[in-house]
């Protein structure tokens, strides 16, 4: 049962039959139309409105949407809809749109973690119950019901902690940025960026730039530090797609990576194509982000549908990272996105 939607009928009938009394008007017709309205919404699919970033996006994307789509399927007994964009102002005005359209569940991977607040309320208020996944967002708890999400903070640690555990005499690093803003731009970032900070001696941050999850773009950056002679020995991609765009950058120039190599990689996501390039020690590291998020999300549908506590408001999806020299082939066949 939709119960959130149920009581909020509920409680406008209620409405309704005291005023009607009040005036004297015994007529049952508006408390008939209330409950067969309720009645309605229980019997029929489970509507839910989907908004995510774009599916072309990378390789974790398209993986992640794909997981949604065969999950929230009619078979299954759904009626989803699915809205697209990397940009916050596009996902919002999606948002309000399945609002109105009166939509039982919410799901939404945000594009930015700021500017959710009003339509998050405007959701609780007409009885829409709205889940996160993949990413989070900068709201009070009550206005969701749950949050499904990657540690992206825990990510970048993970990574970071790997690259100091390589003990190179300096670390002078590209540093190839995700959409800024995002959850998973944010905590990839600021691993990094305290590392060097606090041992400012031995790191340094030849370039930062956004590579906004392209391929092409992050060649552009890896390129433009090569054609200006500065001097580097890691690059960190905040995403497989980027690091392939470096590597790209690294060959047409003829300088080595990998395993033993000039230049340290770095990626995250874990597509199988990129796990493949650390099992042929061509690149150094893989962090694991976790595409398929839709069986937490239905098991969280299923105990709301039921009326049921949720034992937490937040899932964190377990994670880890990949190291070229103790990667295996089952590793790549199993964490492998693709």
């Amino acid at each position: 049962m939709k119960m959130k939607k149920i009581l909020a009928v509920l409680s406008t009938a209620a409405l309704c039959t005291a005023m009607f009394a009040a005036c004297g008007d015994t007529s049952s017709s508006g408390g008939s139309a209330a409950s067969g309205g309720a009645a309605g919404g229980s019997d029929g699919p489970i509507k839910v409105g989907i908004i995510n970033n774009d599916p072309n996006e990378s390789g974790y994307r398209t993986a992640n949407d794909k997981d949604l789509q065969e999950a929230f399927s009619s078979a299954n007994g759904f009626d989803a809809k699915f809205a697209y964009s990397m940009k916050n102002d596009e996902q919002i005005a999606a948002a309000q749109k399945f609002i109105q359209d009166e939509v039982d569940y919410l799901l939404i991977s945000a594009a930015d973690t700021a500017g959710w607040d009003s339509v998050l309320k405007d959701a609780q208020a007409a009885g829409v119950s709205v889940i996160l996944f993949d990413r989070t967002i900068d709201a009070s708890e009550d206005l969701y019901e749950a949050s499904i999400v990657s540690d992206m903070a825990k990510e970048g640690t993970t990574a970071v902690e790997w690259l100091k555990g390589q003990n190179l005499d300096s670390y002078k690093v590209i540093h190839i940025q995700g959409v800024m803003g995002s959850a998973a731009q944010k905590g990839r970032s600021q691993a990094l960026t305290d590392a060097a900070a606090a041992d400012s001696g031995k790191w340094e941050i030849v370039a930062e730039q956004t590579g906004e999850w392209n391929a092409e773009k992050a060649q552009q950056i890896v390129q433009s530090v090569i054609d200006s002679k500065k001097e580097f020995n890691v690059i960190y991609a905040e995403n497989d797609d980027m690091a392939k765009g470096a590597v790209a950058a690294l060959d047409k120039a003829g300088i080595s990576h990998g395993v033993g190599k000039d230049v340290i990689v770095m990626g995250f996501d874990c597509n199988k194509w990129a796990l493949q390039e650390l099992l042929d020690q061509n690149w150094n590291y893989d962090g694991q982000c976790n595409p398929f998020q839709s069986s937490y999300i239905k098991d969280v549908i299923d105990k709301l549908e039921k009326g049921e506590k949720l034992e937490q408001k937040t899932i964190i999806m377990d994670e880890k990272g990949f190291d070229a020299t103790t990667i295996t082939k089952e590793d790549v066949d199993k964490y492998g996105i693709g």
